[in-house]
């Protein structure tokens, strides 16, 4: 008795084994992956958009790479992350969560948020305090690196 082949389409198309094999590999390592941060604190109107979903954000709420909180009139919004840094958008505000990544043994990594409109205040954790600069926050009009602790940052909506 033969032993089942594991997989049977690899000896006659093995450019399509590669493929699926990268592609249930790539697949599999996007649906696992690691949330950045997570929401410790929301009042009123807060949404999380994520590959273009809308949907609204509670306390506990896991956080990933690219998404957008979007915060209404009366909405404000804590985020807390793996470094021990917290971002809180107020009112009116879009900030997108472009970049996260850390090695909590060498304490790297790197961090970089986009505020589109409104404000944004954030104290910074162990990537600033390890490498200075390595958290960056974009404005319509300007990249801040981080290199200190604590700092706001107040973008005004677009004027139609």
């Amino acid at each position: 008795m033969t032993a089942p082949s594991i997989c049977p389409v690899a000896p006659r198309h093995p450019r399509l084994a590669l493929a699926l094999g990268l592609a249930l590999t790539l697949g599999t390592a996007l649906a696992c992956a690691e949330p950045i941060g997570l929401i410790k604190v929301k009042t009123g109107d807060v949404q999380i958009e994520r590959q273009g979903t809308r949907s609204a954000a509670a306390v506990g709420t896991p956080v990933d790479r690219a998404d957008r909180l979007i915060t209404g009139r009366d909405g404000s919004v804590g985020v807390s992350f793996a470094d021990s840094s917290m971002l809180s958008a107020g009112p009116n505000s879009v900030l997108v969560l472009s970049q996260f990544s850390y090695d909590p043994t060498t304490r790297e990594g790197n961090f970089e948020v986009a505020l589109r409109r409104g404000t944004l205040s954030a104290i910074s954790g162990k990537l600033v305090a390890q490498t200075p600069g390595s958290m960056k926050v974009r404005t319509p009009s300007a990249v801040l690196a981080v290199r200190g602790t604590e700092f706001v940052v107040h973008v005004d909506a677009p004027a139609d």
